[in-house]
């Protein structure tokens, strides 16, 4: 077979460096394109980018040759160096060491993406870390909350 064709639709969270609510409107407004960008630069086709003062969801098509870890390695790293560029302010901002990544059927994708572009709304509700731990529990995901803090 000379050629591969694949599907892959992958669905990450992560929070700031221990939950900090430090994702201010101003910073969001600049951020979430900015990581749409950094998506694209990896040869991603961005599908949402949401969140929240504490923490960030993308869900993105990205290519074969690119792993999942890779991709949020570089999501991660030049946001954050960007934030400390663009936002003097924000030295001490961080993301969290880990991540949620989650595979995404197309049949589901439009359901992910709705899900992700109302997470304000979704937030008034509960909070993130709330919000994770219900995500692990309905995807089946064994977790010691321990780590989630």
């Amino acid at each position: 077979m000379p050629s591969s064709w694949t599907q892959n639709i992958y669905h990450a969270v992560f929070s700031t460096k221990h939950r900090v609510p430090i994702i201010t409107p101003e910073v969001e407004e600049r951020l979430f394109p900015f990581v749409g960008g950094i998506l694209k630069d990896l040869g991603c086709i961005p599908v949402a980018v949401n969140g929240t003062s504490d923490h960030l969801h993308l869900l993105t098509i990205y290519p074969s040759a690119l792993s999942n870890a890779d991709m949020l390695r570089h999501v991660k790293k030049r946001s954050s160096e960007w934030i400390h560029r663009t936002f003097k302010g924000l030295g001490g901002f961080a993301w969290q060491e880990g991540y949620g990544g989650f595979t995404v059927s197309r049949s589901a994708m439009d359901d992910v993406a709705r899900y992700i572009r109302r997470q304000k709304e979704h937030h008034e509700k509960f909070d993130s870390l709330t919000e994770f731990k219900e995500l692990l529990r309905r995807l089946g995901i064994d977790f010691d909350p321990k780590y989630l803090e």
